[in-house]
């Protein structure tokens, strides 16, 4: 549940950074890829460190 959140808030936030920064459509699908598979290894690894100590 914690990657799907961290997914979908960094596909939010790389669209938005890449508007901000003048981009394109496709600079802004970039930029919403390349954030959300950031933020869902960071996910996974809270995921991870929720299970162990549970």
């Amino acid at each position: 549940m914690i990657v799907i959140a961290a997914v979908i808030i960094g596909a939010i936030l790389g669209w938005r950074r890449a508007g901000q920064l003048g981009g394109t459509r496709a600079d802004r699908i970039q930029y919403a890829v390349a954030f959300a598979l950031g933020l869902a290894m960071i996910g996974v690894v809270a995921t991870i460190i929720v299970h162990r100590m549970s």
